[in-house]
């Protein structure tokens, strides 16, 4: 993939406007509310869903679809600041994924940030390509954007126009970008084209049938979007998900004729929770953290030429994830190193900064034999980093969550991070950017409105002294 430099400010101005949807921003904000109001009062007690998948054609067709789909995030549209958003080329082939080199997506409802701290996150994926000419007149993503305006408010995008690629390629974009509740993924696509209703309907039930059993099986006969659709439902068959029917109609059941219809479906997925997870499933919390912490244990242990105790296996352990692994002794810090962003297997990546913290922290000198019995060792898990955009430091100090925020500074050369557990010494925000300016070699007094700052959350596993 090309190297991502952020251009001049430049958007992406509406390419369908007054075609699959009203050009005037009042007609159009009245629209997207009738379309999401009739799907029904929101059941504030059903879980958020992690993805979508909606219908892209003109909203006197697919509205009613789409609307299913997007009424299932208003119970939960706080919590959600990070869109991740798939269709399918129309009308510029492309090989892989397509970004713009944009910095904004415009509607008649305003505009849309790229989130380029989560787009810098594919920069090494070789399937991630530059291409405005993809996005310059596709209406696949573009037509969802007024919906997740109405109903999300403020939030960053990251578009995808999704050409010739695997299902595993989609999905392994999809693993870098996952995040938590913060990141939403809606994936765009309409079903059957131009068959006559009876077969549509029957085609399309088939076709849902296979969706809700994530089967990443798809032919584009069946949906035109079955490329991004296929890689969504590959990674969450891996990740356990259930998925949901929200309605299912066609063009002959809204605006057109029954002799030639296109099929709508809208379906949530849900991650497992808690309660849903067995107590033998490996890939649960309970599990992943002991496995995580054995294969740091192992990692030193083979670089220290110690006997080795195979460290289970876990599928989840080959997706993309950032750790920062802690290393104590009688609880004072022999050794901490990490990764910010998820560029390598979990697996792999715990065992390295295992063995970076334990051999190579410059604060420390590398760990001998006769300390190993004694370690602990701690491991952060890292969530998608999202940015935090203020215009005053009071200002971030009033946003942070002491005990919950991890926060990263980058200016210039300059960056640093702290974990949230930094939080246990440095109570007051005021003192903790301040020492991480420190950290990052700035005054402390320092502010600009080039500073970027961006925080995340981290699941905590530690292992205590081994028996």
């Amino acid at each position: 993939m090309t190297t991502l430099i952020k251009p001049a400010v430049s958007s992406r101005p509406p390419a369908v406007a007054g075609l699959f949807y009203p050009d005037d921003p009042g007609v159009l904000r009245r629209n997207v509310q009738q379309f999401v109001a009739a799907a029904g009062p929101p059941d504030r007690a059903a879980p958020a869903p992690k993805a979508l998948i909606a219908p892209h054609a003109g909203y006197v067709y697919s509205g009613p679809s789409a609307g299913h789909a997007y009424a299932r995030l208003v119970p939960h549209a706080a919590r959600i600041r990070r869109v991740i958003l798939l269709g399918p080329v129309h009308r510029v082939p492309v090989r892989g994924l397509a970004l713009p080199s944009v910095d904004r997506f415009d509607t008649p409802l305003g505009s849309v940030e790229i989130d380029r701290q989560a787009v810098a996150l594919l920069q090494d994926l070789p399937q991630v390509v530059i291409s405005d000419g993809a996005h310059a007149a596709e209406h696949s993503l573009e037509v969802h954007l007024p919906f997740l305006q109405q109903v999300l408010g403020r939030f960053t995008l990251v578009p995808l126009a999704v050409g010739d690629a695997t299902p595993d390629e989609v999905a392994e974009v999809l693993a870098r970008l996952w995040g938590g509740e913060e990141t939403l993924i809606v994936v765009s696509s309409d079903l059957s084209h131009y068959l006559p209703y009876a077969t549509a309907r029957a085609v399309d039930r088939e076709t849902v049938e296979s969706m809700l059993a994530l089967a990443p099986t798809l032919q584009h006969e069946q949906a035109c979007g079955a490329t991004p659709v296929n890689g969504l439902l590959a990674l969450a068959r891996r990740r356990g998900l259930r998925a949901e029917l929200l309605d299912l109609r066609n063009s002959g059941d809204t605006a057109g004729d029954r002799g030639r219809v296109v099929g709508y479906a809208a379906l949530a997925l849900y991650e497992p929770t808690a309660a849903g997870k067995s107590t033998d499933d490996a890939e649960s919390a309970d599990a992943r953290g002991p496995t995580l912490l054995a294969h740091a244990r192992s990692a030193i242990a083979q670089f220290l030429g110690l006997p080795v105790v195979a460290a289970p296996h876990a599928p989840f352990l080959h997706e993309p994830g950032a750790t920062f692994v802690t290393l104590k002794i009688e609880r004072e810090l022999r050794g901490c190193v990490g990764s910010l962003q998820p560029r390598r297997p979990l697996g792999e990546d715990v065992r390295a900064n295992a063995q970076a913290a334990a051999f190579d922290d410059p604060r420390f000198p590398p760990l001998a034999r006769d300390e190993y019995d004694s370690l602990e060792v701690e491991i952060s898990l890292l969530s998608a980093a999202t940015p935090i955009v203020v215009a005053s430091e009071r200002e971030l100090h009033a946003l942070l969550r002491p005990g919950v925020d991890g926060v990263t500074l980058e200016w210039g050369h300059c960056r640093s991070t702290f974990l949230p557990q930094v939080w246990e010494n440095l109570r007051d925000p005021r003192e903790f950017i301040a020492q991480l300016k420190r950290k990052a070699g700035l005054p402390l007094d320092f502010w600009s409105t080039d500073l970027a700052i961006s925080r995340y959350t981290v699941e905590k596993f530690t292992e205590g002294l081994p028996a």
